[in-house]
């Protein structure tokens, strides 16, 4: 006669994951809104987009705390083994790296009213192609996390490349940008905050990837050779506004 008890527990843990699964796509699909928002109210200057925002990212927040605490509780009741706990582990972790990317989103919005000069300097125009690949990173490390793809974890790893190049464009434009225009090193400063929030993007989707491929094998994603980058003179102090 089977046991009704673990029965019951593999049940209750089943709906506990999927619950989990849920919501992290939900603030997935939320951050990658937020991108998408802070992008179009830095195209238009659309300082109301900007602040909307800012204040959507509450939201986020409070889906983070809620998968938190839904993990601690089903770790607690359910006592989750081998690759359950390993799962289990992997969702909550990704939760708190898919928050960070709306953070960094709020980080752009919070500089659209700062740049008024935004058709006057030049690198700004890369912005819009670096966000698109950054989004896509984000769309799918959270695709390879529904299916459970290892292999598609690992190919979003590779294309950060693309997200890393972009910047490196934009930091040695904007810079000369900054020599030949003195009066406009404040606003490019800016613009370079926000391709380096960009660029956190990547790395972060790159993360979710790599917990993605871990609960998928075991193991770690092979470690890709990012080379030395000179134009990483920014902290991540940025994405604690």
């Amino acid at each position: 006669m089977p046991n009704s008890g673990t029965e019951h527990t593999v049940k209750a843990f089943d709906t506990d994951i999927n619950e989990l699964r849920g919501m992290v796509a939900e603030i997935g699909g939320r951050s990658e809104q937020a991108i998408a928002k802070a992008m179009k109210a830095l195209e238009k200057h659309d300082l109301k987009l900007a602040n909307q925002v800012v204040e959507e990212d509450k939201l986020i927040d409070d889906l983070e705390r809620r998968i938190d605490d839904l993990t601690f509780q089903t770790i607690a009741l359910r006592a989750p083994m081998a690759d359950d706990l390993r799962e289990l582990i992997a969702t909550f972790k990704i939760s708190g790296v898919v928050e960070r990317i709306g953070d960094y989103a709020k980080n752009i919005a919070k500089r659209v009213p700062l740049i008024t000069k935004s058709k006057k300097l030049g690198p700004i125009s890369l912005l819009p192609s670096m966000s698109k690949v950054a989004s896509e990173l984000v769309r799918d490390s959270l695709e390879a996390f529904a299916r459970r793809d290892a292999d598609l974890a690992e190919e979003v790893s590779e294309r950060d490349q693309v997200v890393d190049d972009f910047y490196t464009s934009i930091f040695r434009a904007t810079i000369t940008h900054m020599i030949e225009n003195p009066k406009d090193i404040g606003e490019a400063a800016h613009l370079l905050f926000i391709a380096k929030n960009l660029e956190r993007i990547g790395d972060h989707a790159t993360n979710v990837a790599e917990m993605v491929y871990f609960a998928a094998k075991g193991e770690q994603m092979p470690e890709r050779d990012r080379g030395e980058n000179p134009t990483d003179i920014w902290n991540d102090a940025e994405a604690k506004e």
